[in-house]
């Protein structure tokens, strides 16, 4: 059995222990008759730091007793241990901060937490909610803020029955026997075996991030603490230079944005009105240069790197001028397209047998088809091929 030093004092951060167990390995582990390093569980993250010098990567608790896995091997009996301090209270911030989070979604709309997630960027919830306003997200943020300003006293004890009996706990506790409770002032009772601060204050601020609806629940992402303060620390960097870009104050910076949405959508409009007059006078360009096969006007043509979509726009104008167009593209891909023909040829017919030749596969109607090649060499010989099937069927 572990005597889990966290639960007196989650402060601590180096003490001296006994190795009471070892196991080997890819990763050596040890057992410690005391140790301060809290093992992942309840969505809090295990605790860093070094035993012996040797570093902790992992901590895990098996029944009663805390096993530590290390970089290396350890040797000695009696060690020295110490804690990664940064990383533990910044865990305390973000788990009590939690609980305040999900105290203040309860006190204020009757929302309960599902699940809890401490992640390296982040923190969410999961709220039994099919749906949170931008309204509700202030108010209870406020009110998390409000309690934390209030510094009030974090106590984290076991309770015996009869005082549990009395506490309002935000749920029940999912385990038997002993149980450790987390109150801060009278704002929160929570089931916890987590570490916490002193007092509410210690967790300086909560920042809520982002909403999302998955299936039945509502996530609730946030920060807290030292990592709020950096988030918004590079969100005012990012918006002050975006102000200044704009020539103008960070409150200008929302409608300048607006007015250069609206900048670039009517920019967009104009290039594709007159990519399309560009694609209709090239269209009228390549009929007048067509080949004729019978009556029929036929433009074959290929481009290397051409964007696909425009040559399909292209072939479509070409049809409705009544010509035949049989045209491809070499590059990552290498395709074709065959369109129109005023009902004189089965372009979906003609590409088929042309490319078959060569392993290509395609298909279409009459009016319109297209298809690929495996090699780019082949496209000249397969359009080619679709020439010499147009002369021997007329």
């Amino acid at each position: 059995m572990t005597e889990r030093l966290y639960w007196q004092d989650a402060y601590l951060r180096e003490w001296t222990a006994l190795v009471v167990a070892r196991r080997d390995g890819a990763r050596p582990q040890v057992a410690l008759d005391r140790s301060a390093f809290y093992p992942e569980g309840g969505g809090q993250p295990a605790d860093h730091g070094s035993i012996a010098g040797v570093a902790v990567l992992d901590v895990q608790a098996e029944d009663a007793v805390v096993w530590h896995t290390l970089a290396a091997p350890l040797e000695d009996d009696q060690v020295a241990c110490g804690l990664d301090w940064p990383r533990r209270f910044d865990h305390m911030q973000q788990h009590h901060g939690q609980h305040l989070l999900s105290a203040a979604f309860e006190h204020l709309y009757n929302l309960r937490t599902v699940s809890f997630h401490l992640g390296v960027a982040g923190v969410t919830i999961d709220l039994a909610a099919s749906a949170i306003d931008p309204a509700q997200l202030v108010a209870v943020e406020d009110l998390a803020n409000e309690v934390i300003w209030a510094d009030y006293p974090v106590l984290a004890r076991f309770v015996e029955p009869a005082e549990l009996a009395t506490l309002r706990l935000r749920k029940p506790p999912s385990v038997s026997g002993a149980i450790r409770v987390v109150s801060a002032g009278d704002f929160d009772h929570s089931a916890c075996g987590g570490t916490h601060p002193r007092s509410t204050g210690g967790v300086g601020l909560i920042h809520i991030r982002r909403i999302e609806r998955r299936g039945e629940m509502v996530r609730v992402e946030f920060v807290c603490g030292g990592r709020a303060v950096r988030e918004l620390r590079w969100k005012n960097a990012t918006l002050g230079r975006l102000a200044s870009s704009f020539s103008g104050s960070q409150e200008q910076v929302e409608e300048a944005v607006g007015r250069l949405r609206e900048a670039e959508e009517s920019a967009r409009r104009r290039l594709g009105e007159a990519a399309t007059l560009l694609i209709a006078a090239e269209a009228r360009e390549l009929v007048a240069g067509a080949t004729t096969v019978g009556e029929l006007p036929v433009v074959c043509r290929s481009w290397v790197e051409r964007p696909f979509e425009e040559v399909r726009t292209l072939a479509a104008a070409v049809a409705a001028t009544g010509a035949l167009a049989l045209l491809g593209v070499r590059g990552a891909k290498t395709q074709l397209i065959f369109a129109g023909g005023g009902g004189q040829v089965d372009c979906g017919q003609l590409l088929r047998t042309s490319i078959a030749p060569f392993g290509g596969k395609g298909g279409g109607n009459a009016t319109q088809a297209q298809g690929g090649l495996p090699a780019a060499d082949q496209l000249e010989a397969a359009l080619e091929q679709a020439c010499q099937q147009l002369a021997a069927g007329s």
